[in-house]
């Protein structure tokens, strides 16, 4: 009888709550990665956010060379960054240049081309800070006679990042002799512990190597840089029989490494930053490795078992909070596909983009244009958080717009403007860095608000309000004063002086993108409901730039890229890049600018005639978002499965887009935000999963989302 009430009260509670509640742990474990061989893109990443430590098939980092034209071993901290002395003490003001723009002259930092000590100041302050590659842990292998293991000495490998504890379990032999490696991150520390076992400890063939590199200073950091002309110093300042202290002092920047064992072993330095663990008598070594500001006071040691219990507990943790989508039963042949691409983009943004400061495209593991991060991609290492209902890991970096507010403010004041104007490439300081390209962005300028906006959805107080009013009312001003009244068509203009998402515009020629008016129009109403929450008074300029904003460009019965841009879709140029007019109904909600009609056309016409092959990684997600929006559900899935370069997913899940940019956190973002929206839908959307096929060949179950604008 027992038997039968449980059956029925399984049904129950089944008819009661919906559908059955997705089993998590099989949903996540099922795509558990899987290495068999040196693959240099396949390299596996642990961290916790603010930290990330990256492997190859050793579980370590022991063939960084090897590796750098692939996934990079990385190892780097949001606190991690140095500037090189300025010696020829160059200014700041020396990479301003004056342009016509609303009948006065505005200052912006560009890439000038001369005179020579001008050009010179522009690339210091594009290099200077720069983040570091904290250091290399890695192996020294030493064969039968005498020589270094090579990557092909390395055999029978077998490994594995099990991504629900955030663990990589990896097994080798070197001349036949096993290797077992299990590698962990603390997820509260800048911490690695390792757990080796093999009888090559013993015969002392087996050793750990801590190797800090130089800086390169250029756009690129892989962490492989031995040698350098800079007077930097990597001492042992202490030492014991279980535990050491490496200090490593920089220009701007001194670092501990403090390294920790359990086993007989001894550290020794055997060249400039150069240090080996030797075990002794043993065939078992767990190591903890940490890294830390010098200056800050010292900081403990985890043992490896209380690293590998904090990988657990904190992966589970994530695991078990937030969405979840489960496509099993599926008859698409993409669906278990798409399945790996969400589990494995969760778990990379998690461990590379959820500290105090937006991060950088390639995250922490190694640097792309100086490791500075952009603050237009903000948007898509961030807003998937709030839609997959874990809002808090978004928040954890909106305090960063706050210590850099200040910053934001002088730069509208030095250009003549109202409130706050967003940076756009930029340093953990809130340094804007010369750009010609950059400087003229303006899309970065609304997000604030849209984070805003989706916290205060997640948490709707007054509290809320409160936090994020003044930014977002700065953010308002910025934009309304950044509009141009142009009094011969009686309405307000965006630019000229702007270069729009899709970056193929020259600034002074260039005004009126569609996705940036969409975007203004909706960010100023959002600001001005703000406003009302609050009983405060609306600026009057506020009102009246939104009553008299530019109408979206229309030319043929589709949206322009930009109203300059009169030949947006018969250019070649124009028709690469990202097609951000898609933004316009896809990032963006229905406006009482757009016209769908118009919207649909324009999106058949970008569908049909773009050159995708010279696009990004996250133009796929906003493409498939437009068109969930534009209920076409089955070319939503199709844009998410383009056959381009750009939206190849690596067996670790990152996003590949070209051989100096091997990875990509904004597609992975992208992904994670289109597939939310699919899921939950949008304000106005109606049924569950809106942006799925209704013919039977996709079977969805998903729980948690959160719904978009």
């Amino acid at each position: 009888m027992k038997k039968y009430q449980v059956i029925i009260a399984f049904l129950f509670s089944i008819s009661i709550f919906g559908q059955q509640k997705i089993d998590r742990k099989a949903l996540v474990t099922r795509h558990n990665v899987k290495i068999s061989a040196i693959d240099t893109l396949a390299s596996l990443t642990v961290g916790n956010g603010a930290f990330a430590f990256t492997v190859d098939a050793t579980g370590l980092q022991t063939f960084p060379k090897e590796y750098q034209n692939g996934i990079p071993l990385g190892t780097q901290s949001e606190w991690g960054w140095d500037s090189y002395k300025n010696t020829n003490n160059y200014k700041f003001s020396e990479t301003l240049r004056d342009y016509k723009q609303y009948g006065r002259d505005i200052s912006y930092t560009v890439q000038i081309k001369e005179p020579k000590r001008k050009v010179e100041a522009v690339n210091w302050f594009r290099q200077n800070p720069h983040l570091l590659q904290l250091g290399n842990l890695g192996f020294e292998i030493t064969k039968k006679d005498g020589s270094l293991a090579k990557p092909s000495d390395v055999k029978a490998i077998s490994q594995k990042l099990n991504v629900w504890t955030g663990e990589i379990e990896s097994y080798f032999e070197i001349e036949g002799t096993p290797v077992t490696v299990l590698t962990a991150s603390h997820q509260e520390k800048d911490e690695i512990g390792v757990k080796v076992k093999s009888d090559l400890l013993q015969q002392k063939r087996l050793k750990i190597s801590l190797r800090i590199p130089f800086p390169t200073g250029d756009w690129a950091d892989m962490g492989t840089k031995w040698e350098g002309k800079q007077d930097y110093k990597s001492t042992l300042t202490a030492k014991s029989k279980t535990e050491a202290v490496v200090t490593h002092v920089m220009d701007s920047i001194s670092y501990n490494v403090n390294l920790n064992w359990k086993g007989n072993a001894q550290i020794k330095q055997t060249s400039d930053h150069y240090f080996v663990v030797e075990a002794s008598n043993t065939n078992t070594l767990e190591l903890s490795c940490l890294f830390a500001l010098a200056e800050k006071k010292a900081i403990k040691n985890s043992s490896f078992t209380d690293i590998q219990n904090s990988s657990i507990k904190g992966w589970e943790k994530f695991w078990n909070s937030g969405a979840a989508v489960d496509f099993s039963g599926s008859t698409d042949p993409r669906a278990n596909e798409l399945e790996r691409r969400i589990i494995l983009s969760q778990y990379l943004t998690k461990l590379q983009c959820t500290g105090k400061v937006p991060p950088q495209e390639t995250g922490l593991t190694y640097n792309s244009w100086y490791g500075k991060p952009h603050l237009e991609m903000h948007w898509w290492h961030g807003v998937h958080f709030a839609l997959w209902n874990r809002p808090e890991l978004l928040e954890k970096s909106l305090p960063w717009y706050q210590k850099v507010f200040d910053k934001a403010k002088n730069i509208a004041k030095r250009q003549g403007f109202e409130g706050a104007r967003w940076q756009k490439m930029v340093d953990a300081d809130g340094n804007e860095s010369p750009s010609s390209v950059g400087s003229f962005l303006i899309w970065q300028q609304p997000h604030f608000i849209t984070y805003a906006e989706l916290i205060y959805r997640a948490k709707p107080t007054t509290s809320t309000l409160n936090l994020y009013s003044e930014r977002v009312f700065a953010t308002a001003d910025f934009m309304a004063s950044f509009a141009n009244y142009d009094s011969k068509t009686d309405r307000y203009v965006l630019g000229p002086g702007v270069i729009p998402a899709q970056e193929r515009f020259k600034a002074m020629e260039t005004f009126n993108p569609t996705y940036e008016l969409a975007y203004w129009d909706w960010a100023l109403k959002t600001a001005i409901e703000w406003k009302k929450k609050l009983n405060q008074k609306v600026p009057e300029k506020w009102e009246t730039v939104l009553a008299k904003l530019s109408k979206l460009p229309v030319a043929d019965n589709v949206y322009l890229a930009t109203e300059s841009a009169t030949d947006s879709y018969t250019n070649p140029e124009f028709k690469t890049d990202h097609p951000s007019v898609l933004g316009t109904f896809g990032m963006l909600p229905e406006t009482s600018l757009l016209d769908k009609k118009i919207m649909k056309n324009t999106f058949d016409l970008v569908w049909k005639t773009w050159s995708w092959d010279k696009t990004w990684g996250w133009d796929f997600p906003m493409t498939a978002m437009s068109a969930a929006r534009l209920n076409m559900p089955d070319k939503a899935v199709d844009a998410l499965f383009m056959k381009v370069t750009t939206n190849t997913y690596l067996k670790n899940g990152h996003n590949y887009q070209a051989e100096r940019l091997t990875l990509y956190l904004p597609g992975n973002g992208g992904i994670l935000t289109a597939v939310a929206m699919m899921c939950a839908g949008w304000d106005g959307s109606e049924g569950e999963n809106p942006g799925f096929p209704k013919d039977g060949t996709w079977k969805v179950k998903s729980e948690g989302f959160k719904k978009m604008f």
